[in-house]
């Protein structure tokens, strides 16, 4: 039940999150860590009167809102469009067109908005001004709350955990973008000759390049697997294409035996 309603759970601690910090002027628990509160850019920069940081005033009551209809509505309704459509099978060439064209509306759109995070990531290791999309958006900035605070965190953990998590994000964006096996089938004319390639592609496994213990081939490709490289690959993407061909796994067979979906 929980699993079901999760998407909920998360846009309702969200929200409370937000309703007990941003909209009544107070910095959420991690930013307070960090000394840190929001101020509206907006009102600050056609003064140009800005000394220490500390000026400016706080988001008005349309940033708040808008704020809150980015972060808890706009993620919830993307997590409940994306298990939607993972659920409908939207990506299987056997849907409607019109299904198939959403699915890849939906990809192109994430695609754009990973792009564009990754760019505001560049220009705020620069800068140092708007986190993400949504505060460059707002023109949200965080800035220090108070010149003198007792901080409850080191300034050399903080540097670990700000480095650390740029790092995660940047990984988290570019590893989708590479794909194991169609690296390997690059670098493999390179590797080893035209001969003993041709002589492994009918009998080693194209997931993990060995000899097949548990022979299963790929239906209606005929190609040659491992029994739980091809398993595990059909369970975790319906809509799983063979590694050689490209072609749609629609169902996988024993080495001369009945075929199964």
């Amino acid at each position: 039940m929980l699993f079901q309603y999760e998407a909920e759970l998360d846009a309702f601690l969200e929200f409370l999150i937000w309703r007990f910090s941003i909209w009544v002027d107070k910095p959420t628990p991690g930013i307070a860590l960090m000394n840190l509160r929001y101020r509206d850019e907006r009102a600050v920069e056609p003064r140009d009167k800005v000394r220490t940081g500390l000026e400016g005033p706080g988001l008005t009551v349309a940033q708040k809102l808008w704020y809150c209809v980015a972060t808890v509505g706009g993620q919830y309704i993307w997590a409940r469009l994306q298990s939607f459509s993972a659920f409908r099978r939207w990506g299987d060439t056997e849907q409607r067109p019109l299904a198939r064209r959403l699915w890849i509306l939906i990809q192109r759109i994430e695609g754009i908005y990973r792009a564009a995070s990754f760019g505001n990531l560049l220009i705020f290791l620069c800068t140092g001004r708007y986190r993400n999309l949504i505060e460059r958006a707002l023109r949200a900035r965080l800035v220090y709350g108070s010149p003198n605070m007792n901080r409850a965190v080191s300034f050399e953990y903080m540097n670990r955990q700000l480095v650390w998590n740029e790092f995660s994000e940047m990984l988290l964006l570019l590893l989708p973008l590479l794909n194991s096996s169609s690296v390997k089938n690059l670098l493999r004319p390179f590797s080893k000759d035209k001969s003993s390639g041709s002589a492994e592609d009918g009998t080693a496994c194209p997931i993990c390049q060995a000899t097949p213990t548990i022979p299963y081939v790929a239906l209606p490709c005929q190609h040659r697997y491992c029994y739980y490289c091809l398993r595990t690959r059909c369970a975790a993407a319906p809509s799983f294409r063979c590694s050689r061909c490209s072609e749609p796994v629609v169902a996988m067979q024993r080495l001369g035996g009945v075929p199964t979906e």
